[in-house]
């Protein structure tokens, strides 16, 4: 009998997600915001998808990342999005258990390819500056292909791993989830068991796809300053800083905002609950979905050649 009142205690069978139900004022503005920016998303990462499959000049390793990097962030604004701006909207913040486990799949998946994507187009940059003789040789169709398809096979395996051990955790009836999506940390502190397994497995996720791609970024990028620097060429100089100063740029932004959710000292928890609470709901705003609509813009605004592509297929379309 004590069996079957504990597991009718453990089972929840959705989720509700807070967000900022305190603040009935700033939901109505985080609305439009959100909304005008995931439009933004949608627009400028579609644009840049369809630019890398159908101009020519384009297929190139750079602009094939580039066209993952940006169906990614499609995929993974997606997930959560519209599902938040429905809840700004109607007040109906409910999530059945099965959404809130793909929510965080998806989430996690996308987040953990986007950290080697962002590896693997440091080391193309890396090649193309460092070796451009032997370039077309080292990053090959093959090989790029087999480096992007590597990320999202890892990044999906890594997410298959976090939410299985995450969901199957019992939660003794507490449904509430202080946050916008079922983001895996906001869903962990509901647990009433033991998650030391998940921290750990959580430790090594961190290691793998956050600072082992950091740490090629970094290698990368010293080695291609240190070629730029020995440029006699000014002009060279100044096209090498053009061509890296994008990826840097959402480099930047990407694993900053993420370090601060993820690597942050556990001792903020213990004081100012609410306060930390709220700016990890404004940190997880800025990476998920700020950082895919800048993605598009910054590789796009600069790039030559992504202008010449749109203004390419928009005459190929509508001039006869």
């Amino acid at each position: 009998m004590d069996d079957m009142d504990k597991n009718n205690q453990t089972f929840v069978s959705e989720f509700l997600l807070l967000g900022l139900s305190g603040y009935p004022k700033t939901e109505i503005l985080y609305f439009v915001i959100v909304l005008v920016m995931y439009l933004v998303i949608l627009t400028g990462n579609g644009v840049l998808i369809i630019a890398s499959i159908f101009d020519s000049h384009l297929h190139t390793p750079m602009y094939f990342f580039l066209g993952n990097l940006s169906f990614l962030d499609i995929c993974y604004t997606t997930s959560s999005v519209p599902s938040t701006l429905v809840s700004l909207i109607s007040k109906k913040r409910n999530i059945s258990f099965s959404g809130c486990t793909v929510q965080m799949f998806v989430g996690f998946a996308m987040g953990s390819t986007e950290c080697l994507l962002l590896g693997m187009m440091a080391f193309d940059r890396y090649v193309a500056i460092c070796n451009p003789l032997r370039y077309s040789v080292i990053m090959s169709k093959e090989v790029y292909v087999s480096m992007a398809s590597a990320s999202w096979f890892s990044g999906g395996i890594n997410s298959v791993v976090q939410t299985s051990l995450a969901m199957r955790l019992p939660f003794c009836g507490n449904n509430v989830i202080n946050h916008f999506t079922c983001e895996v940390l906001a869903v962990l502190k509901l647990a009433c068991a033991d998650i030391s397994l998940n921290i750990v497995t959580m430790v090594i996720s961190n290691m793998a796809f956050l600072v082992l791609p950091l740490l090629l970024i970094f290698f990368s990028y010293v080695f291609i300053l240190y070629t730029i620097l020995r440029m006699n060429s000014a002009s060279g100089r100044r096209k090498a800083f053009s061509t890296c100063s994008a990826h840097l740029t959402v480099v930047v932004i990407f694993y900053g905002t993420i370090f601060s959710m993820y690597a942050k000292p556990k001792s903020q928890d213990l004081t100012g609950k609410d306060k930390f609470q709220t700016s990890d709901k404004i940190i997880s705003l800025f990476y998920g979905v700020v950082t895919p609509m800048l993605n598009p813009i910054i590789y796009s605004l600069r790039n030559k050649d992504v202008k010449a592509a749109v203004k390419y297929i928009l005459k190929q379309k509508y001039i006869p």
